[in-house]
């Protein structure tokens, strides 16, 4: 195992996870379909390796939201806790920056998905900011 280590949980304690690497990437989703997942106006999303993630105490409860896109929360309290997009990135998952016990490593690189934004929601950092998702190098 690797020596990185971050533990998380849902509101209610019913499920703990822990990831054991570095994350990938960083960002806020401003996308609809996360919005209405979590009831909040963006999401911030930290990216691991999906082999590096481990339920460690109960269980993640998934749906598919839309085409290939499991989104996983706590069954008991509601919590949105995991994105995978099985078809175009299936070897990671995101996880919710705020199911984190310590968020001090997470990093935003960016904004993703502005053209879904709120008009009521000011951005007031000086992150790229990107219509739709980040595009590759």
């Amino acid at each position: 195992m690797n020596e990185y280590q971050q533990t998380g949980r849902c509101i209610c304690g019913q499920v703990h996870f822990m990831v054991d690497h570095e994350p990938s990437f960083a960002c806020h989703c401003h996308c609809e379909s996360c919005r209405r997942a979590s009831g909040a106006p963006y999401v911030t999303w930290v990216t691991f390796p999906i082999a590096s993630f481990h339920v460690t105490k109960g269980a993640v409860e998934e749906h598919e939201s839309s085409a290939g896109v499991m989104r996983g929360h706590c069954a008991a309290c509601g919590t949105t806790i995991s994105y995978v997009h099985q078809t175009e990135r299936p070897q990671e998952i995101d996880l919710t920056a705020p199911c984190f016990d310590d968020q001090s490593f997470i990093e935003p690189k960016a904004h993703i998905w502005l053209e879904d934004k709120p008009h009521w929601v000011e951005i007031a950092d000086d992150l790229p900011q990107y219509s739709q998702r980040v595009q590759a190098n």
